[in-house]
């Protein structure tokens, strides 16, 4: 099992702004300890000619093929719906300072 100290626990809170109590510290400490001692049990599994996995679920993108549609309309009848054009593009109010 991993050695966690109390300072260690401590300097976690500071990083994190946590003010914790000496019996926080203390369960902090055993349940970091906790935690690191299942790194160990997994760094034990042989994973030799095992490939690496990034995901278990099957999931997969899911994507279409870009197609353009012509909505009859060309840019100039877009742009007289707008409240604000400039150079043949939508004008719109600065949102970065």
């Amino acid at each position: 099992m991993a050695d966690i100290t109390i300072e260690d626990v401590k300097k976690v809170a500071r990083l994190s702004g946590l003010t914790l109590t000496d019996t926080e510290c203390e369960t902090y400490r055993e349940q970091f300890a906790e935690i690191l001692g299942y790194f160990d049990r997994l760094k034990a599994v042989d994973t030799t000619g095992l490939e690496p996995t990034y995901q278990v679920t099957g999931l997969a993108n899911v994507t279409r093929e870009d197609k353009l549609i012509d909505y009859g309309v060309d840019q100039a009848g877009l742009l007289a719906n707008v409240p604000a054009a400039q150079d043949k593009q939508i004008k719109v109010p600065r949102v970065i300072e």
